[in-house]
């Protein structure tokens, strides 16, 4: 609801995405790609319908069985890192896990180094998000989206202010997290070259999926 009135972000739209694909949700600006994937990542409530991950419909869920929910199934990529400026990126990646504390704190920050390393951040353990590029703050951000091992990686935009060498390898990065983890990857694009390579996609336009 806005001061003109109501505004449907998202209409109608019904799809199935078959578990460890990747999808990619495509549009122009202002189309509700990101509102529909606040919806999937239980960040916006739809204001009808059902929204089910993994065998759970997430909106019938307590406000601290979805954030839970959230915190364990989910991963979040978002269009920028998004990092906290006073954590070094060891301690940005280890803290998803570290807020539901079901490991050992040895445990969570072996598994973060073991992510950043992954991602060719060994050597920036200890650096604070200021003090590496913007790609570099990107493999962070997709290194604390794993930490708790998601089922769904969500990732909204998160090339678009990249240049084209680090977007192609931020692209390389996530599509092996679909294919090597076998995790599904649902990506919100407005660049039809990364959607080419999904195995599904969805086309919106004013909120409602085209066929």
């Amino acid at each position: 609801m806005t001061e003109r009135g109501r505004v449907d972000a998202v209409r109608g739209v019904s799809l199935d995405i078959v578990a460890g694909c990747f999808a990619a949700i495509i549009g122009r600006s202002g189309s509700g790609k990101s509102s529909l994937m606040a919806m999937v990542g239980g960040l916006s409530r739809p204001s009808a319908g059902r929204v089910t991950v993994d065998g759970s419909d997430i909106w019938t869920l307590s406000e601290n069985a979805l954030a839970d929910f959230r915190n364990r199934r989910l991963g979040y990529v978002f269009q920028f890192a998004s990092l906290l400026p006073t954590l070094r990126l060891i301690d940005n990646v280890a803290l998803p896990a570290m807020l539901n504390r079901r490991r050992p704190a040895v445990e969570i920050y072996a598994r973060a180094t073991e992510l950043l390393s992954q991602l060719g951040l060994g050597d920036h353990l200890d650096a604070y998000p200021s003090e590496v590029s913007a790609g570099e703050q990107r493999r962070a951000a997709i290194s604390r989206a794993l930490i708790n091992d998601p089922s769904v990686l969500l990732a909204d935009e998160p090339t678009s202010d990249l240049d084209e060498q680090t977007e192609i390898e931020i692209m390389d990065e996530l599509l092996a997290v679909n294919r090597d983890r076998g995790m599904t990857l649902i990506l919100v694009t407005h660049n039809l070259t990364l959607a080419e390579q999904a195995d599904q996609i969805v086309h919106l336009a004013d909120g409602a999926v085209v066929t």
